[in-house]
């Protein structure tokens, strides 16, 4: 398929924008938070939160978002949010996180983990599995279920959901999961796929980020052969929960997430995995620009909704 015509306008407008890869940390970090302008309207009816989940280190900031109406104990999604390690806060994914627990009926947890470079991995990774054990410790306190606990997250967020699902299941770290949820998910750090070749430039995430951003996130080179840094270098992905997989046609980091949908099922995961046509990387972020996107949370409520209410 050709790119989607609204993806089109959308990459002409940003046309004059200088490439990622050649910003300074703050540049990058400012902006990522302009993705807020192309998400369209949040959910009025759902309450938010903030709380902290103790850790070894500094507490780490979880937002709460709990839609009305939904009775305790209420299943809940703990998710990462993307920006390559480097970038991203809990403001800038308010809305789309307001809008998946509305559509989900589900408490989200949304994880203020720490960034690279100053944190590199397994920082990131730490702090999700501290929040895990924070639900496992005070479910009666929040109002959730730990029967029905999903970790997920959109690009190098969906890198961490895939790494704490990895933790959950060899070290029963916090509470057994789900489900995982990995939206166009970067999990190894060669970028030397065909579609990071293919679609290395004119898409908006190019090759150059990506390898920027693996380079910030691990402390060393070797760091990137640990499965929790780079998940697709698991020897074995049997025992791991059930996993929805979401890619964009037009994205470098696509054949990463859609080569683990192919290794999760041939080690006898169940796994359903979906390559959205027309679209780029980042697209859970586009509804208010792109109107064909609001077809990636739809399609996340209709695949979430048996196991979080079933």
């Amino acid at each position: 398929m050709t790119l989607d015509p609204d993806v089109e306008s959308l990459l002409a407008a940003q046309a004059d924008a200088p490439p990622l890869e050649t910003l300074t940390l703050d540049e990058s970090r400012a902006a990522i938070r302009r993705v807020a302008a192309l998400q369209g309207d949040a959910a009025e009816a759902v309450s938010v939160r903030d709380i902290e989940a103790p850790s070894a280190g500094e507490p780490v900031g979880v937002r709460l978002y709990s839609p009305d109406g939904v009775a305790a104990p209420a299943p809940v999604v703990v998710w990462a949010h993307a920006g390559g390690w480097t970038r991203g806060d809990l403001d800038t994914w308010d809305t789309p996180l307001k809008n998946l627990a509305h559509r989900l009926e589900a408490v989200v947890a949304s994880v203020d983990y720490r960034l690279a470079p100053e944190s590199r991995f397994p920082a990131p990774v730490d702090d999700m599995l501290a929040v895990l054990a924070h639900l496992a410790s005070s479910a009666d306190r929040l109002g959730v279920d730990l029967s029905r606990v999903v970790v997920g997250g959109d690009s190098a967020g969906g890198n961490l959901a895939a790494a704490a699902a990895l933790a959950v299941r060899d070290l029963a770290v916090g509470v057994p999961l789900a489900a995982q949820v990995l939206l166009y998910p970067p999990l190894e750090p060669s970028c030397a796929t065909e579609s990071a070749l293919r679609y290395a430039t004119g898409y908006a995430l190019t090759r150059a980020a990506m390898q920027q951003a693996w380079h910030e996130y691990l402390p060393t080179a070797f760091a990137g052969s640990h499965p929790y840094a780079a998940p697709l270098r698991a020897r074995i992905l049997a025992g791991l929960p059930f996993t929805v997989i979401a890619t964009a046609e037009y994205d470098p980091a696509r054949d990463d997430g859609e080569h683990y949908a192919s290794r999760l099922a041939a080690d006898g995961v169940d796994v359903v995995a979906r390559r959205f046509p027309g679209m780029i990387h980042g697209f859970f972020h586009h509804n208010g620009a792109v109107p064909a996107s609001t077809a990636l949370p739809e399609w996340l409520a209709e695949r979430l909704r048996p196991v979080l209410h079933g």
